[in-house]
This record gives structure tokens, sequence and C-alpha cells, in this order.
């Protein structure tokens, strides 16, 4: 049976989720970065990687396999090449290093390309691939997760993660052109977020722990995901592990711990380079093309059922500015998580500040 959503204001929500990372140690900087990366993915609707994780993240740094006071070191480097070691860092402010690292690495040789060891699970990718993007660069970052899917022809043990990938690209004015995809058929997030939903999955998602198709979240979460395009999904997501993973010099394969075990290190990899728009061409000569690119995409006729055409990363650009204006709707579920954190740390009003009642304004446009 579904549950009631609750409507809620993403700015006052993001103020309510900061305090929970500041009240797990984490330094203001760093706590508001992991907030607004939460928040923004709710607003883009993939509540799978939104605030549904805010209590999963705050229960590791609890038991210590989280580190928040991240301090990241710098192992090797040579030219526009990197790798570095989060020592357990918290997830989103490893990614934000990163990326800013990449960049400036990018803006100085034209490239850059990073590797990170001994991280964490840092929720969506496109937040982090979009700052590349607004920076006039380029940007491709993959991660690999705890074992969600068995290599193909293998039969019920999962060792592979689901080991999503983004690329973001500047679009002019427009909103920037943004990939953000796992590489099974559906990323484990939207199986959680079902559950939280209390819906069933569609078939063809999962398979249960005897191997057998399911529409039950409970029963898939306990068994197998399933790779997208069949064979191919598993070879991309193999292949992510071998940047992320064994190049990185961190854990790889069935060694990776997920974010849904409380009590573990992770030991993510992940991988990332960057590309300087101006060491390939003016910027005005990027910006004539790209709008071309994207107008002829748009211009296509419509197949039956469609509106529009939409450019990747353009159906998130609207809900979030929808989102904003009329609030978010969070499952009931996910609003009672946040509700028993905010009994913990002792933010109730904090929390009941973020909720919207009938009549009362959203949030301000100026996000």
């Amino acid at each position: 049976m579904m549950n009631a959503a609750i409507p809620v204001a993403a700015e006052a929500l993001e103020r309510f989720v900061q305090a929970v990372y500041t009240h797990a140690g984490l330094p203001d900087a760093d706590a508001r970065v992991v907030a607004n990366s939460l928040v923004q993915a709710d607003l883009w609707n993939h509540q799978s990687h939104g605030v549904l994780r805010a209590r999963w993240y705050f229960e590791r740094l609890k038991a210590g396999v989280i580190t928040p006071q991240t301090r990241i070191d710098v192992i090797r480097e040579k030219g526009a090449v990197a790798v570095l070691d989060a020592r357990d860092g918290v997830g989103q402010v490893v990614a934000n290093y990163a990326m800013e690292f990449a960049i400036a690495k990018a803006k100085e040789h034209g490239v850059a390309a990073l590797t990170v060891r001994h991280s964490n699970h840092f929720g969506t990718l496109m937040y982090f691939t979009k700052m590349a993007a607004h920076a006039g660069c380029i940007a491709m970052l993959a991660t690999n997760g705890g074992p969600a899917m068995a290599p193909w022809g293998g039969a019920r043990r999962k060792i592979i993660g689901t080991n999503p990938w983004s690329i973001a690209a500047p679009a002019g004015p427009r909103p920037a052109i943004v990939l953000d995809m796992a590489n099974t058929g559906v990323a484990r997030g939207k199986i959680y977020l079902a559950r939280q939903k209390r819906e069933p999955i569609p078939m063809g998602w999962a398979l249960d722990a005897d191997g057998a198709p399911t529409t039950d979240p409970d029963a898939a979460i306990e068994g197998l995901i399933l790779p997208m395009a069949q064979h191919k999904g598993y070879a991309i997501a193999a292949l992510v592990d071998v940047l992320s993973g064994v190049l990185s010099g961190s854990h790889f394969l069935s060694a990776v711990n997920s974010p849904y075990h409380f009590d573990k290190k992770s030991g993510a990899g992940h991988f990332l380079t960057v590309w300087d728009l101006e060491a390939f061409m003016d910027q005005a000569q990027y910006d004539e093309r790209i709008e071309a690119f994207i107008r002829e995409i748009k211009s296509q006729p419509l197949a039956q059922g469609f509106d529009e055409i939409f450019y990747p990363g353009e159906v998130e650009a609207r809900a979030a500015e929808i989102n904003l204006r009329q609030g978010l709707r969070l499952p009931a579920d996910t609003w009672q998580d946040l509700a028993t954190l905010a009994a913990e740390i002792g933010a109730r009003d904090l929390l009941e500040a973020s909720r919207l009642t009938a009549g009362s304004p959203a949030e301000s446009p100026s996000r």
C-alpha cells in the first residue's frame, strides 16, 4: 500500500540536514556540501539519492566507518594525473574536493585524470560533474560500489556494484547536458525508495535470493539487481571497477561495502577526468556548436505519446525549477526517518519548519 507524501520546502530541509551532519562532527562547510547535494537530488526528482539517504550516512558516521573530519592526501602526482587517498572521509566532501582539484589541473594542462582510494558513497554523480560544466569543462566521473549483481553467466552470488558513471558538458545559456546512470537496469536506491513508498518494483528489475524474478523490493534487496542491456551492463560495470577500484589502489568487486551496511568501511574508489573546453576550441565556437547540436535533437518529429524531446539533463533542470516553487514531496517513511534523526539530535523544530502547509510559500527562486 502506498503511503502519503509530506510536502516540504527545499531550503529549510537543507538547513535541517546540514544540522544533522554538523551534529555528527562535520565542519560547517562540509556539512553544507552533503546537505546541498542530498536536497539537490530530491529537487531533480532523484529521490533514491536524496534525503532518503541522510540517516544512512549519519549511522555510518556514528559507527566510525566514515571519518567526519575529511583529510585528503595527494599520494601520487605526475603532470595532469593525480592519485588521492580519502582516508575514509565523507564521500560528498571527497568528490567535491577531487572535482575542484581536477578542474584546476585541467585549466593548467588542458586535461586532468584523477583516481581516489579509500572513499565512501557520495550520492548522485551529476552533482559533481555539473561543477565542471559550470567551470567551462567537460567531466566524466565514475565510482564502484558494494556488490549488487552477478557477473553475466553467474548464478546468485553478487560481486559487482551498480558502478555508476556521469558525463556533463556545458550547454551555453541552457542547463548542462548531463548523463548519470548505473549499469544495472535500475539504481539500487530506487528499490529502497520503492520500499519506503510501499510500492512494488517493475518486473525485470531484480531477482530474489533464489534467483526468481520478483516485484517485492525487500526480496530484491536480498537478491540480485539485473544489469542493463544484459551482458553490456555487466561489461561496463566491470570496466568502471577497473578504473575506480583496481587503478585507484582501492577495493574492488566483493571487497567494496555498500552504504547500507552501517558498520563496515566502504573502500570505494573513484575515477574522474576533466577536459578544459578552451584547450580544444574557443568558448564562442563551442557554444555555437553545442546549440546547433541541441536544436537538432529537439527539432525532430515526435513519436506517438510524446509532447517534447529533451536532451540529457533537461528533465532534471525543469524538475528542480518546479520543486523549488512548489516544494518537495517526501515519502512518509522518509519523513519518519528524518523525524527520528531530528529527535536524536534535538532538532525537531528545525525539521518541522521545513514542512509546508496549505498556502505557505515553498522557496525563494534565488537558490
